[in-house]
């Protein structure tokens, strides 16, 4: 297995995400290639003319130098640490160079003019993408390798070579804070992603565990005219079979199983502690189509202007899924209209399908009455949607919502009494 050291070298040298490299725009992308390109452009004949005319440098090897020197400024895009190692070994092999040569008087050293600017470059690209200690490390570094050399002849330096050092160190720390402070927005955006989903998730499990709940009254209803019609069939008809007798005895019993069973699970379902509002269940009728117009005057006592459309008399003999279904729906589409909407015009429709077999309900709101008035919620959650959803699911219907032109909404579902399951031969 690789060493520490070795995995680290191979982490520095390994292809990595450009500055720039998150941005939508391709142009802010190939920026950096730019920047650092244009200052190759600069800094390689000037500072090879420099090192030739100026520090009497040869200028084959002054060539070299300034390539080595400015060339990593492409690679510093990607990986600035590496990009800095190879530039900085070019800069204090050109440093260990011009001690052969006489003094240039006057000029900087042991980093040349062009040398500082390249530098200073390196140390942006790495104080936006290397971790702090790295950062010390490689400002320590620098300081070391100008004290060394200015202790190797000190009159050689006109007394510039802390320049670097210090302008460096600025920057390392202004740009070790800009990517420490990128670093935390991306993690907050990240965490407010992974709440909302979160949210949404939780909001579904609590509004489908408040459909369970429900709709154990209708589930329970049935299990009841079961166990009601099993228990009086030995009464009702006459010369059964002992077998038979047996028969309808075992499937009341177990009909009062299950039911008790379901007011077990109801129990928890209920609230975090197992118990109703009363420390038991609750038994309260659950409402259905029939209880519409009373939800409609409700809504228009909170001043929203409501025309309610349905049949008369109110459909019988409804599937009880479908009528809780068709009851919550309404209720839910005009508290949208309340919190969204206030004062906007209203009109619900109740009917029943050609087929009579499904039931069709319309809830449409046009704009809000006065333009300039603020909405009781101003950041809808959709949360209500999700319930309508899953109440249209669970009786195999269709619901369609969504704005509309003149800035309404509409909410239209469709309800059958029976399910593609159900109505399919076996």
């Amino acid at each position: 297995m690789p060493s520490s050291p070795l995995r680290r070298v191979r982490a520095a040298l390994a292809p990595a995400e450009p500055l720039l490299g998150h941005s939508r725009s391709r142009f802010v992308r190939r920026l950096p290639y730019l920047v650092a390109a244009l200052f190759i452009a600069i800094l390689l004949p000037s500072g090879t003319m420099v090192l030739g005319d100026e520090y009497g440098l040869n200028s084959d090897l002054a060539l070299l130098l300034c390539l080595v020197q400015t060339a990593p400024l492409l690679l510093a895009v990607r990986r600035p640490l590496a990009a800095w190692a190879v530039a900085f070994t070019g800069h204090v092999a050109c440093a260990a160079a011009l001690l052969a040569v006489p003094v240039a008087k006057g000029w900087a050293w042991p980093w040349t003019p062009g040398g500082i600017v390249g530098m200073l470059l390196f140390m942006l690209a790495l104080g936006l993408r290397e971790r702090p200690r790295v950062l010390v490390a490689v400002w320590a570094l620098m300081g070391a390798a100008g004290i060394l050399f200015e202790s190797l002849d000190p009159g050689r330096s006109n007394g510039s070579w802390p320049l670097p050092v210090i302008l460096g160190g600025i920057l390392l720390v202004v740009t070790s804070l800009l990517r420490e402070r990128g670093l935390a927005r991306r993690a907050l955006a990240e965490q407010e992603t992974i709440s909302e989903a979160e949210r949404a998730r939780r909001t579904l499990l609590e509004e489908r565990a408040r459909i369970a709940r429900e709709l154990h009254d209708v589930v329970a209803h049935h299990m009841s005219v079961i166990t009601v019609q099993a228990d009086s069939a030995p009464y009702r008809i006459t010369d059964l079979p002992d077998a038979a007798r047996e028969e309808f005895t075992t499937i009341a019993a177990t009909a009062r199983e299950s039911l008790t069973e379901m007011r077990r699970l109801l129990g928890v379902l209920r609230s975090e502690d197992g118990t109703g509002p009363a420390g038991g269940p609750e038994r309260a009728p659950q409402p259905g189509v029939e209880r519409i117009p009373q939800l409609v005057e409700a809504t228009v006592r909170a001043g929203v202007p409501v025309e309610l459309s349905m049949p008369e008399p109110v459909p019988a003999a409804l599937p009880q899924a479908v009528d809780l279904s068709a009851y919550r729906i309404t209720q839910e589409a005009l508290s949208n209209v309340v919190r969204h909407a206030p004062g906007a015009a209203t009109r619900v429709s109740v009917s029943l399908g050609e087929d009579r077999r499904s039931l069709t309900l319309l809830v449409v709101n046009a704009a809000p009455a006065e333009p300039g008035g603020a909405p009781l919620e101003a950041g809808g959650t959709g949360h209500g949607l999700v319930g309508m959803r899953e109440r249209v699911r669970l009786v195999g219907g269709t619901l369609d919502t969504g704005p509309l032109p003149d800035g309404g909404f509409r909410v239209a579902a469709r309800l059958p009494f029976t399910t593609e399951e159900e109505s399919s031969p076996a």
